[in-house]
């Protein structure tokens, strides 16, 4: 054998190479534990931000999307777990993000009823002293 038939044999072993490690590679194949698992995670976080009593329907939709994609998993149905599971890490985002603007907003109110009375407070005492 010469040096350009084992130059091209080694070229086209190396692109079979390739193309088994791009087919093992293939999204819909693989296993999709790692996606599930960022969106169970994003879930807890967002009931860590209090997403229960802020966002119920947001995080109920969160949890429903992880178990199914849970479930999916579980039946080697890697594709539709991939797609749930990214599905419910929005949905627990903006649970997560409803929870905080909720919070947010309740803590302005409150300072601005502080204000509100300290402004009070001040006008009584300027008014007293008059």
């Amino acid at each position: 054998m010469d040096m350009k038939s084992m130059h091209l044999l080694v070229r086209v072993g190396a692109a079979a190479a390739v193309l088994s490690l791009a087919a093992c590679a293939n999204p819909e194949k693989t296993p999709a534990t790692a996606a599930v698992a960022v969106s169970h995670n994003a879930v807890d976080n967002a009931v860590s931000a209090g997403a229960p009593e802020l966002a119920p329907q947001e995080i109920s939709a969160a949890r429903d999307k992880m178990m199914r994609a849970n479930q999916a998993l579980a039946a080697k149905d890697y594709k539709t777990a991939r797609e749930l599971a990214v599905q419910a890490q929005a949905d627990a985002k903006l649970a997560q993000a409803k929870a905080s603007s909720a919070k947010a907003t309740a803590a302005s109110n409150a300072l601005n009823e502080d204000l509100r009375v300290l402004r009070q407070e001040v006008d009584r005492a300027n008014s007293d002293q008059q």
